[in-house]
């Protein structure tokens, strides 16, 4: 609720959102919240924090004003779904409306909001299934935010915002596959974009490396650890066990997740894992990957240069191989007898 009004929230949002008056009172009381206006509040520690993402909430949140009727959708709705909002045009508003024709229409039209720049106008009859209203709020749903994305948007920033969906766990794969075969265009550009997206991603860097790896045929990397490797570090580094390699990379923009990074069960499972890792005692069924040979680091603004982060990669991976290959010996070779 604070995002989508600029950073700023009313009473009647506070109470929304699980907060009593006597919680609201000494907020207020004790400077966590500021009183921006009578029933206008704001968290102090976000009063200084106007990024292009809050500036495109505060405008989305005007323009619904003015057309209350319209249902935010595309970028606009991603915006309101907390998704990562990387590498995306935020210089526009997406709305979808219905077409009042009696046969059903798909258009775009753009307009000129007064004060909030310009608005796009998906018309489209019906305006189609996934919409939600919160908090009187007409939005679509994650599933179909992310495939409109998908559709309209580029690919590396497209995936980040449906690797973030599924890694907070507010979508599925097969629930991505059915929104997008309801979409009136780009169908097929949506379906390219989920074949790549992964709930194991954990943050828009991750998302950019595993495309660029996966665009020129890499290997996937493993979905397990890599051997040794702290658990606050999980987020920061590929496995790529047959290659023998570990790809760690600067985890910038990372996403969200609803769950517990460390709850009791998975933090004991990664723990016991960890153990037998280091102590080699594996458990029963528990495949034993060889120790990494090969490192290679990719940082944020080498992303920016995909040919140069596959030809690290690549070296890394031949450089591993030639450190741990055995050679055989052919009993048939004839000596090379000694230069005189």
């Amino acid at each position: 609720m604070t995002a989508i009004r600029g950073g700023v929230f009313t009473r009647a949002d506070a109470r929304a959102c699980g907060y009593p008056d006597p919680d609201i009172d000494a907020l207020l009381a004790t400077g966590g919240w500021r009183r921006i206006r009578p029933g206008r509040y704001a968290a102090f520690r976000e009063l200084a924090v106007v990024t292009d993402e809050t500036l495109h909430l505060r405008r989305t949140f005007h323009v619904l004003r003015r057309h209350p009727g319209a249902t935010v959708s595309h970028q606009s709705a991603a915006a309101l779904h907390a998704l990562p909002l990387w590498g995306l045009d935020l210089s526009t508003v997406h709305l979808t409306v219905g077409s009042r024709a009696a046969s059903a229409t798909t258009a775009e039209v753009v307009e000129r909001e007064p004060g909030h720049g310009e608005v796009l106008r998906h018309v489209r009859d019906p305006v189609g299934p996934g919409v939600l209203v919160w908090n009187t709020l007409r939005l679509v749903s994650p599933s179909r935010a992310v495939v409109e994305v998908a559709a309209t948007c580029p690919p590396a920033a497209a995936l980040a915002v449906a690797d973030a969906a599924l890694y907070a766990g507010l979508t599925t794969t097969t629930a991505l596959r059915r929104a997008a075969d309801h979409l009136p265009d780009g169908v097929d550009r949506a379906h390219r974009v989920i074949a790549h997206a992964t709930g194991e991603s954990a943050s828009v860097a991750e998302s950019r490396l595993r495309l660029i790896l996966a665009d020129v045929g890499l290997p996937k990397p493993s979905s397990l650890p890599p051997p040794g490797v702290d658990a606050d570090q999980l987020a920061c580094s590929l496995w790529f066990p047959a290659e023998r390699t570990v790809v760690e990379f600067e985890a910038h923009r990372p996403y969200r997740t609803a769950a517990d990074d460390e709850s009791p069960t998975a933090l004991t499972a990664y723990l016991a894992e960890a153990a037998d890792r280091a102590f080699g005692v594996p458990r029963p069924g528990l495949p034993v990957d060889p120790s990494p040979a090969g490192y290679c680091w990719i940082s944020w603004a080498e992303l920016d240069d995909p040919p140069g982060v596959v030809d690290r990669v690549r070296g890394t991976f031949a450089q591993a191989v030639r450190a741990t290959a055995v050679r055989a010996l052919d009993p048939g070779r004839r000596a090379r007898r000694p230069a005189r």
